[in-house]
């Protein structure tokens, strides 16, 4: 199962890809140097079909949790001041994507959209200590009344050229399901309560709309 956002690019791909093998297998006279070309032509799809893949998970719907938007590892967990939003003391917590995991981005908790804007920006290596509040990216804040407000902010980094957000202000959405997607290496940075009760660990490996990252203490 593929992501919506990747039809376009998997079509061309698919398109370019079949061209291309017709075309080496035509005028290309030397049948190892034919192969060889079309293995890397078949790797190159191979790659962009694993992007875009959008696996189903079995989100657990707990109010007084929050799951990890995207897969990833966690790379950051600390106490930060948030100057966009709250403007106070919060405990951020970042997951790194690498250009191999899958990069949809999924609701952390349900409630309602209080917050979303887009920021343009630089294009700083995602793991950079200013990425977060120098590169292209959005920023979210869904609340409900079990954890209050919660930010999430996907991150654009070195890779990536387009973040997708679908999340509107006002709107009442769904934990773990579909939030948007960030095309290429990236990382989202998601900000609780200092209240609240971390349960992960950094360099852990979490899976999108399944690990816990916090919940009520």
């Amino acid at each position: 199962m593929f992501h919506k956002e990747g039809y376009t690019i998997i079509l061309t791909s698919l398109g370019l890809s079949a061209v291309a093998i017709v075309l080496v297998d035509k005028y290309v006279d030397y049948p190892w140097v034919s192969k060889l070309i079309m293995i890397v032509i078949l790797l190159i799809l191979a790659i962009i079909l694993q992007f875009f893949r959008n696996p189903k998970r079995h989100t657990i719907l707990k109010d007084n949790q929050i799951i990890a938007p995207v897969d990833g590892k966690v790379v950051v967990i600390e106490e930060v001041v948030e100057n966009e939003y709250f403007k106070d003391k919060r405990r951020q917590i970042s997951i790194f994507m690498s250009p191999l995991n899958v990069h949809v981005t999924r609701y952390p908790i349900s409630g309602k959209v209080n917050f979303s804007k887009y920021h343009p920006g630089k294009y700083l290596v995602a793991w950079h200590p200013k990425s977060s509040t120098e590169n292209e990216r959005t920023t979210i804040v869904v609340e409900n009344k079990y954890v209050g407000e919660i930010l999430y902010r996907q991150v654009a980094g070195a890779l990536a050229r387009r973040i997708v957000n679908y999340a509107k202000k006002e709107e009442e959405i769904v934990q773990g399901t579909d939030a948007g997607f960030i095309k290429f290496g990236s990382r989202v940075d998601i900000f609780v309560p200092l209240d609240m009760k971390i349960t992960v660990k950094l360099d852990q490996v979490s899976r999108g709309g399944e690990t816990i990252i916090a919940e009520i203490a």
